[in-house]
C-alpha cells in the first residue's frame, strides 16, 4: 500500500481544515517545499497535494508553489483542486504531476472526462469522491449532490477509471479513523485502485487498511500533530510504497 503525506494549499500556506470547514483552518506553515522536503527525508516517494483556493475558485491558485515542489523535490505528486479543462490538467501533467486528481468535473461533465481519459490514458488521473452521508459533494465541499457515492463509483469504473480517492468529508480532519465501511463497500462492488482519506488518525489506522488489500491512504492532520510517526511508517512498510 502506498501512503501519500498530504499538503492542502491556502493562499500559498500548509494548512489542515476541519470537515472542509474553512472557518476551521489550522495552518502548520508557510513554507510548502519544506514540508514536502521534510516528507521526502522521512521516506515518502508520493505526495498528495491540494490546492484548496482552485477547488472553490474552479482554476488552479497555487500552481506557482505546485511547480515549485515538483522541480526541486523527486516525490511523486498527486494533485487537484479547480481542474475544469483538459489544458488544466495538460498543464499539470508537463510540470512532471504524476496524477491529476479530477473532482467536481467528473461529477458535472462526466464525458469531458471520458475525453480525458482517452487523451491522456486512465494512470494519469484520479477521481476523488468526496461524500458527506453517502452522498457525493463538489466545489470544494461546498456543494452537494444527490449521487450517491457507490453509484457514482461503479459509473466511474465504467468510463475506464482505474483509481479513485475516497474522502468520508465528516471525518475529514477529525482523527477519528476512516469510514471502513465506506471503503469496504467500494471494494466490494468494483476492482477501482481505491486510495483512503479522512479521519486517518493512527499507524494502526494504516496497518489495517494495507492488510485489508487497499492501493493507499492519505494522512494529514496524524502526522501534523504527531500521531503517525512517517520515517518509522516507510521502514516498516519499504516493498509496498511504490
Amino acid at each position: 500500500m502506498i501512503i501519500l503525506p498530504a499538503i492542502d494549499l491556502k493562499d500559498g500556506e500548509v494548512v489542515r481544515l476541519e470537515q472542509g470547514d474553512f472557518a476551521k483552518k489550522t495552518v502548520y506553515s508557510k513554507n510548502p517545499l519544506k514540508i514536502a522536503k521534510e516528507f521526502a527525508e522521512q521516506g515518502a516517494e508520493w505526495l498528495h497535494l491540494v490546492d484548496l483556493d482552485g477547488a472553490c475558485a474552479g482554476e488552479s491558485k497555487n500552481f506557482n508553489v505546485i511547480k515549485e515542489i515538483a522541480q526541486k523535490t523527486e516525490l511523486k505528486i498527486q494533485t487537484g483542486g479547480g481542474i475544469r479543462k483538459k489544458r488544466d490538467l495538460k498543464q499539470l501533467l508537463d510540470l512532471g504531476v504524476s496524477r491529476v486528481i479530477i473532482g467536481t468535473l467528473a461529477v458535472k461533465d462526466p464525458e469531458l472526462l471520458s475525453e480525458m481519459i482517452q487523451q491522456f490514458g486512465a494512470d494519469k488521473i484520479l477521481v476523488s469522491i468526496d461524500a458527506r452521508d453517502g452522498k457525493v459533494a463538489t466545489s470544494g465541499w461546498k456543494e452537494e449532490s444527490s449521487l450517491d457515492m457507490l453509484d457514482f463509483a461503479v459509473d466511474m469504473e465504467k468510463r475506464g477509471v482505474k483509481y479513485i480517492l475516497y474522502t468520508d468529508i465528516g471525518r475529514d480532519g477529525m482523527l477519528t479513523g476512516p469510514d471502513f465501511g465506506g471503503l469496504k463497500k467500494l471494494k466490494a462492488e468494483t476492482d477501482l485502485h481505491i486510495i483512503a482519506s479522512g479521519g486517518i488518525s493512527s499507524e494502526d489506522d494504516l496497518y489495517k487498511l494495507a492488510d485489508l488489500g487497499f492501493y493507499g491512504a492519505i494522512t494529514g492532520q496524524a502526522i501534523y500533530q504527531g500521531k503517525i510517526d512517517l520515517k518509522k511508517i516507510f521502514s516498516e512498510m519499504r516493498g509496498n510504497n511504490a
